[in-house]
């Protein structure tokens, strides 16, 4: 079965600020050669609480690193790729010089304006990724008889970025890790307002201590207590 369709080619576009809004014309490109594959890559990592010669252990939760996309890019300049594929560079007497360092310009070198090479978003039909470039591999393997490189291989990694705003926005603000200032209401007890943002009633003497609380049975409506994250406790 053949699949029909215009052929659409993977976008690089380079943006000067984190919320990926300011960009220009000249600050993107379509790749030459579409890859052939990619990988998109996640991780979570845990601590490791094992005890020593106990027979397993008990991985905690520590953090989610941001995921990355692996690729690879093929430069060519031998002229020899079909002319009907649109955004490729024909033969030129520098070979692959000026399209590897247009790709250079947008996702590696630094950019004096925000003191850093560039926010980059990649798409390709579905697949959308802000990011900036974390690794990147040129492997030349095609030369003129003067040396001039016809053809290249780029290994690419790219880490997907998130400012700080959409990570606050993305976190639960009820989070045990993080601190909070509640003010008590009517019926409220220091057991239950502990089980409600540590998930354990347990915690209530230390967060009775911190707030200076001779009676913690009996919350005066009104106060406000502070419950410090639950790595302070548990540290």
């Amino acid at each position: 079965m053949g699949y029909t369709g215009s052929l659409e080619k993977m976008q690089i576009v380079a943006y000067s600020d984190d919320s990926f809004t300011k960009t220009k014309q000249k600050d993107e490109m379509s790749v030459y050669i579409n890859p052939d594959q990619y990988s998109h890559n996640y991780k979570i990592c845990y601590n490791d609480t094992q005890a020593q010669g106990s027979p397993a252990g008990s991985p905690v939760y520590n953090k989610t690193p941001s995921d990355t996309v692996n690729f690879q890019l093929v430069f060519d300049g031998t002229g020899v790729v079909p002319s009907v594929l649109p955004g490729v560079v024909p033969f030129t007497s520098d070979g692959i010089k000026d399209q590897i360092n247009e790709f250079l310009r947008l996702a590696f070198d630094y950019t004096p304006k925000i003191h850093s090479p560039n926010y980059l978003m990649l798409t390709w039909g579905p697949f959308s990724f802000k990011c900036r470039l974390s690794t990147l591999k040129i492997t030349y393997t095609l030369f003129k008889p003067d040396g001039t490189p016809l053809r290249a291989k780029a290994d690419t990694t790219f880490v997907e970025y998130r400012n700080e705003k959409e990570i606050i926005e993305e976190a639960d603000p009820q989070s045990a890790d993080l601190s909070h200032v509640v003010s008590v209401k009517a019926g409220d007890s220091l057991p239950l307002l502990c089980y409600d943002i540590y998930g354990s009633s347990t915690y209530y003497i230390a967060v009775a201590q911190l707030n200076n609380l001779t009676n913690f049975q009996e919350l005066i409506p009104g106060t406000q207590l502070l419950f410090p994250p639950l790595g302070e406790f548990t540290a």
